[in-house]
């Protein structure tokens, strides 16, 4: 090899170098909105966004953050913060209470905001008031984004929220509308782990069938677990029906009443991670042979569930878009699980679009 190769060879790796770190730095930025970005769930989220958790760790970011008027005081701290973090991905925060700002040509929205439910609020009173802020945000979605933006809805009740926005938004495609189960689904994967003595990601395919509430079926009939190198079917690794059919369906429906209750604030660090792996693989796709749970346009489902409603399924996600994992089999104890959740979130929605009508 003479010393003339040698140099020709660290010249053309330098020019690679220099090639790729122009490319980068004339890498078109993306635009995130995260709504209610004042409170303590984006507080958790927004690091991982601006830092390339979600969209990869060679995607710069500008990141807009909404809330309400009372609240852009604590987002101008928010924005302080994210600028002292230096994170070099971060090109720009843009903190504001206008939606034809805060919806303007986006890529990703993080729907995160909304009524949270108040003492003594009756459950048609919370609907009516999210309906009037989704409404509203689904117009803006329509008016000002892309209409490729995908669209994440976390505010609850949040699969009805997210129907009203996709309804309100009628130039985007009902498929880019998605609401948050991955808190119930990650909740159910780690249920499984530690009953069997694995880690969580030894977990596969567990199922949140229909609504982000108490009524959620969470099913591992078609689960599987990694135990020493060895997958089972999830009913063999744990060998307990009873807990399985039982304790464990109520405790994951009921995860959220229980963090409350004992932080005296709702999930917060474990929304944000879920949120990140939701969006993360609408962006990436899921890994092949899995699948994960996401609240979708029930259109064309292979389960007999009510087409107009967003209802959770099992998702396989590629090239940033989602299909439905159809045909699976389903026993007469999912069924009932399945179709209760299903007839709540047609309560839901009637009512709803009784609001959205008036």
């Amino acid at each position: 090899m003479t010393r003339g190769w040698i140099l020709s060879f660290i010249s053309a790796l330098k020019l690679i170098e220099k090639h790729c770190i122009i490319f980068f730095c004339f890498a078109k930025p993306i635009r995130v909105v995260v709504t209610g970005a004042a409170g303590q769930i984006a507080y958790s989220l927004l690091y991982s966004i601006a830092k390339g958790d979600v969209f990869g760790k060679d995607q710069p970011i500008i990141l807009v953050l909404l809330d309400i008027p009372p609240m852009l005081p604590v987002l101008d701290g928010v924005v302080m913060e994210l600028q002292d973090c230096a994170l070099p991905l971060l090109m720009e925060v843009i903190p504001t209470d206008k939606v034809e700002v805060g919806f303007k040509d986006i890529d990703a929205a993080i729907l995160v905001g909304s009524m949270p439910r108040k003492e003594g609020m009756e459950r048609k009173d919370l609907l009516k008031a999210n309906v009037a802020i989704f409404k509203t945000q689904g117009a803006a979605l329509d008016k000002f984004a892309k209409k490729t933006v995908k669209v994440v809805v976390v505010g609850n009740p949040a699969n009805t929220n997210c129907l009203i926005a996709s309804k309100s938004a009628p130039s985007i495609p009902k498929e880019n509308f998605s609401c948050l189960t991955r808190l119930d689904h990650n909740r159910a994967s780690s249920q499984v782990a530690m009953r069997c003595g694995v880690s969580a990601d030894k977990v596969k395919n567990v199922i949140i069938w229909g609504n982000h509430s108490s009524t959620q079926y969470p099913d591992v009939h078609h689960a599987k677990v990694d135990v020493n190198g060895s997958e089972k079917a999830a009913y063999d690794a744990v060998k307990d029906e009873a807990w399985l059919r039982g304790d464990f369906i109520s405790t994951v429906q009921l995860r959220g009443a229980a963090v409350i209750k004992a932080r005296k604030l709702s999930s917060a660090m474990s929304a944000a991670k879920a949120i990140c792996d939701h969006v993360r693989d609408i962006w990436f796709g899921t890994k092949e042979g899995e699948f994960i749970s996401m609240g979708v346009y029930a259109a064309g489902n292979s389960y007999g569930i009510p087409e107009d409603l967003i209802y959770s399924f099992p998702i396989e996600i590629k090239n940033k878009t989602w299909k439905m994992v159809g045909g699976l089999p389903i026993n007469d104890f999912s069924r009932a699980k399945m179709d209760a959740t299903a007839a709540e979130l047609v309560e839901e929605r009637d009512t709803a679009m009784d609001f959205l009508s008036q």
